[in-house]
């Protein structure tokens, strides 16, 4: 059985890893040459302002009193530059969001594997291509572009990660920061030689990203007065750092002023996803090389933005997130980015026609580049006969589109020679995803036939070990065949051959070696696989179809619950229609009444918003007085035992329900001290670790009887949870609980029922480390229903109050009671415990349900593993390597 078990944890390892294999490796490729336009270049700097979280609309639109918000950056859009709505991509995160600013591609998914720090993988960006770079911010942000610059040119000023609180100061001040620092800066540069030399030299960059705006989102909402206080002093920090420029240079005109943003944000303070408030960005452009204001009379969009925001008049020009690379290394004649996937919008240009033709011929040859290179790699390591090219970009027709692009050039058909460049580039571009995904095919169906076989050997031997069903079925024992494994060696080895010729990474060898020994395995067991099909055929075709739909129709269902969470709400209003079904309700009416009740009282939890409601602390006390009233009750059944409480059991109780009475004073303190605005209480945060770390630890000084110890765990974990609640989520772990006492009841009806056993009391069952496994039965028909209650009450427990795919499902005020100062990795933490708090009750539940039913874990672990390995094969087909934290990982059905 060990070598069953350590099989199993390298299959799923082999399984998990293939997909960042297949679907998350990185699509960057190096070995390019730089490509820059020939012609002189119209600015000597440019300036590049990033306002972190800000919505497009929040800009542009104006308030109640018809005024903007940001009076300066209007005024350059009436008067001086030009002005659009830059289009992000999902995930809406700022990582992503400025790498696609300033190297022009969007972010590696591999980094999800990777990790969300500096640079999971080289690239090249428009910091690296410029002769200096000086940047001021936030430390989360600067470093990556640093760190992989080749050379000592890019410089960073970042402040204190601290400063990053969103329950204490006031955000604005880290854009103050940024401001008083380039001023600094500046003033410093008239007194050093050396400094005042280099900010002097043509093709820089002055960064400044401005973090205030999305902390004060964060904290209080983009609706919030704070978050347009803050546009207000961004707008006015924009201007006179604009003004120092002028003045420092001598107004001379040959600097490029860019204000944008990364992402933006619902209405709730949250982003990642893909909603318009959070893709839909400002971008303001001015100064030398950009086109002045455009007066039109009418334009045509999808959307009634412009005349929302009074700004019909004033043409504007949208573009993607990414192309915004190209166009600020044409402004100071850099080469493009190496991986810049951004189309240069040529209309943002206020240059000749020649320039704007070469430099989108550039763009085209630098996009051209890498596919020439992915395609060359792939070629390498594929044989001929196999290698199946890019039929729409062949050489002949990039040989015919650049030759002819020339020719447009050379006779001045400038307007023909963009949309020629344009034709090639979206080509150039399909064609680097068509290689990027060359392989995905060969290595998914190698994946795929080596987990169904081991889903396959997995059912063999619950059968073989764990049942009855092939008992009584005669077996002939016949002398082993030496066809078996030799044909296998021989698949092996032709399999290693093929890869060995095509110069394969060891990791291919793996998925297409492993499914070997696995269907060897599960050929082996052939008598048994006969002895199945002869029992089965003894049982009536009607109960055997309606079994199998009974059992797909439910692994649907799960499935389809990963992507809409209403399909929890059917299923368990299907689980509170179950005991009228059976012969239950006549046995345990009351049993069976609880069950409907807190199915039906469970199932409303998935019909609630996740996402843009409002925190409500009200609803967290009330679950707090529910916890205390419960316990009061269920300490007062216990004394009224002939045998009592013990004093050191009484002792540990008044400590959980004194934890959860401080816990709600926590809750109830922190919230009040944020509202003022005065940050998180020293003594709150203090009492809110130790109730995390007390709670890991005092259940296990409660009774070791089963009812006694659950209830110490719910305890235990309810003061913790409601630290970290903001709202209806609070009452979730308390109705589970409650749902979860019931099955074990309603588990030992069923199997009295079905005459096993006796029922046995639970306050005489004991958790005990020796049990007699001669105790344990075989498994029967009944335990596939039990597995399957159990898979569906934990992904009850994941997505019941959230997505765990999204993280606009989790508001970072449910961590305010343990920090506000921005630190990812310990918010993360936080989230994911609260997560699993629910798991945790529905797990020690099922231990119960398996010792009160005489059940040996191995064989019920064995059913959900088949059963949830089904679900993850479902989910493998549906991985997708693109969009939002919502969607990587997963894909929307078709509707």
């Amino acid at each position: 059985m060990l070598l069953f078990f350590t099989l199993g944890l390298l299959i799923h390892f082999v399984f998990f890893a293939s997909i960042f294999d297949i679907y998350f490796t990185s699509p960057l490729v190096h070995g390019m040459t730089p490509q820059f336009t020939p012609l002189p270049p119209p600015a000597r700097r440019l300036v590049l302002f990033v306002a972190d979280g800000l919505r497009a609309d929040a800009l542009y639109k104006l308030d109640e009193n018809g005024n903007s918000r940001a009076p300066f950056i209007r005024n350059i859009i009436m008067h001086e530059g030009s002005w659009g709505i830059s289009h992000t991509r999902v995930p809406t995160e700022s990582r992503p969001g400025h790498v696609a600013l300033i190297a022009g591609f969007y972010e590696d998914v591999s980094a999800v594997a990777k990790g969300w720090k500096e640079n999971p993988v080289e690239f090249d960006s428009l910091f690296n291509e410029s002769k200096y770079t000086w940047s001021w911010g936030s430390p989360d942000i600067l470093p990556m572009f640093a760190k992989g610059a080749s050379g000592d040119h890019v410089y960073t000023y970042s402040y204190d990660a601290k400063r990053e609180d969103f329950g204490a100061q006031d955000a604005t001040k880290l854009d103050m920061w940024v401001f008083d620092n380039v001023k600094d800066f500046f003033h410093r540069a008239r007194n050093n030689q050396s400094l005042f030399s280099k900010i002097n030299e043509e093709k820089i960059v002055f960064f400044l990203h401005l973090l205030g705006i999305d902390t004060n989102g964060h904290a209080h909402r983009p609706s919030s007065r704070d978050y347009k206080d803050n546009i207000k002093k961004v707008d006015d920090g924009v201007k006179e750092i604009v003004s120092m420029f002028n003045h420092f240079y001598g107004n001379d005109g040959k600097t490029t002023f860019i204000f944008t943003s990364d992402h933006g944000m619902t209405d709730w303070g949250s982003h990642g996803a893909g909603h318009p408030s959070e893709t839909l960005t400002p971008l303001v452009t001015w100064g030398a090389g950009i086109k002045y204001p455009q007066r039109v009379l009418a334009q045509q969009f999808d959307d009634a933005f412009l005349k929302e925001w009074r700004l019909e008049n004033w043409k504007r020009l949208d573009v993607n997130q990414a192309d915004i690379a190209p166009l600020m290394t044409s402004l100071i004649g850099v080469p493009f980015p190496l991986n810049s996937v951004g189309i240069l919008p040529v209309d943002y240009l206020n240059n000749t026609d020649l320039f704007k033709a070469e430099s989108m011929f550039t763009n085209a040859v630098q996009i051209l580049e890498q596919f020439k290179v992915k395609m060359t790699q792939k070629k390498e390591v594929t044989l001929p006969f196999l290698f199946t090219p890019f039929k729409l970009l062949s050489d002949s027709k990039q040989f015919n589109i650049l030759r002819k692009a020339r020719s447009y050039i050379k006779h001045r058909k400038f307007d023909k020679v963009v949309s020629l460049c344009k034709e090639l580039i979206h080509l150039a571009l399909k064609g680097l995803s068509y290689y990027h995904t060359y392989d995905r095919f060969f290595l998914g169906v190698n994946v795929v036939i080596g987990f169904v076989g081991w889903i396959s050997y997995a059912s063999l031997l619950i059968i073989k070990s764990h049942s009855n069903l092939i008992k009584g079925v005669s077996k002939e024992v016949k002398k082993p065949s030496h066809l078996l494994p030799c044909s296998f060696v021989a698949i092996g080895i032709l399999v290693a051959f093929f890869l060995l010729i095509q110069a394969c990474p060891w990791t291919y060898y793996v998925y297409g070696l492993l499914p070997v020994p696995i269907w060897y395995a599960v050929l082996r067991e052939f008598q048994v696989i006969q002895d199945l099909v002869a029992s089965v055929l003894t049982y009536p075709l009607s109960h055997f179809v309606g079994y199998l739909l009974a059992f797909t129709l439910g692994i649907e269902v799960l499935v389809l619950s990963f992507f809409y969470r209403y399909m929890l709400t059917a299923g368990l209003t299907a689980f509170a229609a179950w005991p009228f079904l059976t012969r239950l309700w006549t046995r345990a009416k009351v049993t069976s009444l609880s069950w409907t009740f807190f199915s039906l009282l469970l199932a409303v939890f998935p019909l609630m918003p996740v996402v843009g409601r409002k925190p409500d602390i009200s609803l967290v006390m009330g679950a707090g007085l529910l916890v205390l009233l419960l316990s009061l009750c269920v300490v007062t059944s216990l004394m009224k035992r002939k045998d009592g409480f013990i004093k050191e059991e009484l002792l540990v109780h008044l400590l959980q329900v004194l934890s959860t009475v401080l816990s709600m004073y926590v809750v109830y303190s922190t919230q009040s001290s944020l509202l003022r605005k005065q940050g998180l209480p020293l003594m709150n945060q203090i009492i809110s670790w130790a109730t995390l770390a007390s709670s890991l630890v005092v259940p296990l000084l409660s009774s070791p009887v089963l009812f006694q110890r659950l209830f110490s765990i719910l305890l235990s974990l309810m003061s913790t949870y409601l630290l970290l609640s903001t709202g209806y989520e609070a009452l979730f772990p308390l109705v589970l609980s409650c749902l979860m006492f019931v099955w074990i009841n309603i588990e030992q009806e069923t199997l009295q029922q079905s005459g096993v056993c006796c029922k046995q009391k639970l306050t005489s069952i004991q958790f005990s480390y020796n049990i007699d496994i001669t105790q344990f039965r075989q498994l029967y028909l009944d335990d596939i229903r039990r597995a399957f209650f159990l898979v569906f009450f934990l992904v009850t427990a994941f997505f019941g109050t959230g997505n765990i795919a999204s993280i606009n499902s989790f508001d970072l005020a449910s961590v305010y009671c343990f920090l506000t100062v921005f630190s990812p990795f310990v918010m993360g933490a936080l989230m994911m415990w609260k997560i699993l708090i629910p798991f945790v009750l529905v797990m020690c539940a099922f231990e119960a349900v398996q010792l009160t039913t005489q059940l040996s874990s191995k064989s019920l672990f064995l059913i959900v593993l088949v059963i949830s390995d089904i679900m993850a094969l479902h989910f493998f087909f549906l991985v997708k390597d693109y969009g939002s934290w919502l969607d990587i990982g997963t894909r929307k059905l078709p509707s």
